[in-house]
């Protein structure tokens, strides 16, 4: 019986550092379906959003949006404020960015994407949507990046499910201004210029 209850012991150990994406600096092999963890209230959070300094998430409050997103209500990573998805792409092109703190290509694209959004100006619109519930550690990566974009925390993948998007990440979804999907692009880019070009070609 003794030595039930220590392989037991074990066996619990072993499953928590496997949850723990700091002790093998990869993903989580079993994500519980959390929108962020319970350590990031909003005063823990407030130091990592100064730091990321994120500009606050859109919303068009005369545009419902694309009905495939509707209802799905996420945290606006920068101030904390619930989003409306349908309506934060309403009405204007919008690139979506899925990835996560720990995917290495998304930190190489990230700064990309920063970039693409500074040329393309008010013509496109892009939003990153971060796929993991550490979201105290997406802000630090947008701060130690610093790449200031609207960010959704999403640790659910709730958006991804309902674009039909594929478990990889990172991802990018071209949304025409309707709301419709022009692309699903489950790659990772590196230059704005790469960005720029498959936009243009999923928007023609």
């Amino acid at each position: 019986m003794v030595l039930a209850v220590v392989a037991a012991l074990v066996a619990a150990f072993v499953v928590e550092l496997d949850d723990d994406p700091a002790a093998g600096g990869g993903p989580p092999s079993a994500q519980a379906a959390r929108a962020h963890r319970d350590a990031d209230t909003p005063a823990a959070l407030a130091g990592p959003r100064q730091q990321a300094d994120l500009p606050p998430c859109p919303s068009s409050p005369d545009n419902p949006g694309p009905a495939r997103l509707r209802g799905i209500v996420v945290e606006c990573a920068g101030d904390g404020v619930a989003v409306d998805v349908a309506r934060a792409v309403a009405g204007q092109p919008t690139v979506l960015n899925l990835w996560a703190y720990w995917c290495g290509p998304c930190a190489e694209e990230l700064p990309a994407m920063a970039e693409y959004q500074r040329r393309a100006g008010p013509d496109v619109r892009v939003i990153t949507v971060h796929q993991d519930e550490n979201e105290t550690a997406a802000l630090l990566r947008l701060a130690d990046l610093k790449v200031r974009l609207p960010t959704l925390q999403d640790g659910q993948r709730r958006v991804a499910a309902a674009l039909g998007v594929p478990n990889v990440m990172p991802a990018t979804v071209v949304l025409r201004a309707d709301g419709s999907v022009a692309a699903i692009l489950p790659r990772a880019f590196t230059t704005a210029d790469d960005i720029a070009a498959a936009v243009k070609n999923a928007l023609q």
